[in-house]
């Protein structure tokens, strides 16, 4: 049997590729092992698998001034001497890395020990820890097209990024029922990420009276956003975060607003939904969801809508010209070469590993 070490981190869209690729390495009959934070977001995620966790410690690097700049890099220097105690115990025939700040240690470890990395890149330019382990891996995997060319040309393999199956697998009514709605009105299925969106999170119920004339409203608003004075309101429902009914609210969705995350917008383009894209702006990131964004507004997939543009009016204006030219998009999100990439990551895998 042979070993595969899975990790990524820090946010939510840096382990959901890790789980899509679950199947397909136990039907190749891998032996699964993850390594993450101590407490980050993906040991609970990875742990409802069953897969076993070995945590790490993980500091950020940052490109700005922070007195946490100081200490961090320390909890990077214990993280890889951890990092090389568990592959030189577990002795993995390959590594797969999806990116965040916890697998710099990892991957620099795999190097030490000589064992062959996989990385996967999902945004349109790499961010820093991937720009760091890089050098370390032997194929990168990049989602864009306009990827590629920031990559080393020997390494740089365009995949797409790897979906979960059961997404394909919701059921509209079943949803719907879920949210108490019903199948005669339109629905609007508004994600603003694993913390949630204040901007989007605003405007959104500052528009609630008008919306709800004609649509039904999925908001998936982030931990510690639920509004109490919204409870109860007719066609109306909200979440901090969904994740085993979320096949079913897709499919029940008629419309998807979301930020611009890659792994998130990939999967609307995988479920072929109608969209509009409100990307971090770039004082709260470092620009990548606008270049996500643009990419796909460039290729017919999505309506994007700037987030300093975002207004009751702009989100009202944009849900009308998406929804009059549905098919559009439709048609184009069916022509997308970004299809799924378990198969050509699995087969890097079995190409690659010792």
């Amino acid at each position: 049997m042979k070993r595969i070490v899975l990790t990524g981190g820090g946010t939510a869209g840096h382990v959901t590729p890790c789980i899509a690729l679950l199947p397909a390495l136990k039907k190749e009959c891998y032996d699964i092992q993850y390594i993450g934070s101590y407490k980050g977001i993906e040991r609970k995620l990875i742990e409802e698998y069953h897969i076993p966790y070995h945590g790490i410690s993980s500091g950020k690097l940052r490109r700005y001034f922070d007195l946490k700049n100081f200490s961090d890099p320390f909890k990077v220097i214990k993280g890889y001497i951890e990092a090389c105690k568990i592959l030189k115990k577990l002795n993995p025939d390959i590594v797969f890395s999806k990116g965040g700040f916890v697998t710099v240690p990892v991957v620099l470890a795999a190097k030490k020990h000589r064992i062959p990395v996989i990385i996967h890149e999902s945004d349109m330019t790499p961010g820093l820890a991937n720009k760091i382990a890089i050098p370390a891996a032997k194929k990168v995997c990049a989602n864009f097209p306009e990827t590629v060319k920031y990559l080393p040309p020997e390494k740089a393999v365009l995949t797409g990024t790897p979906i979960r199956q059961e997404l394909f697998a919701g059921n509209k009514i079943r949803g719907l029922d879920f949210c108490g709605f019903t199948a005669n009105k339109l629905t609007i299925l508004i994600i603003g990420g694993s913390t949630g969106s204040r901007a989007i999170n605003e405007v959104v119920r500052g528009m609630l009276p008008t919306l709800l004339r004609d649509y039904q409203i999925i908001h998936l608003c982030g931990k510690g956003n639920i509004d109490d004075k919204l409870k109860g309101v007719s066609g109306y429902v909200q979440f901090e975060y969904i994740r085993n009914e979320l096949n079913d609210l897709f499919a029940a969705a008629d419309l998807v607003i979301s930020r611009a995350g890659a792994n998130a917008i990939c999967e609307i383009l995988a479920l072929r939904k109608p969209n509009i894209l409100i990307p971090l702006p770039q004082g709260a990131s470092r620009g990548d969801q606008i270049l996500n964004a643009e990419s796909f507004e460039h290729q017919g997939y999505s309506f994007v809508l700037p987030e300093e543009n975002l207004s009751v009016s702009t989100l009202l204006q944009a849900i009308q010209t998406v929804m009059e030219s549905k098919h559009k998009y439709i048609e184009a999100m069916k022509n997308s070469k970004l299809n799924n990439s378990i198969e050509t990551i699995i087969q890097l895998i079995k190409e690659n590993q010792r």
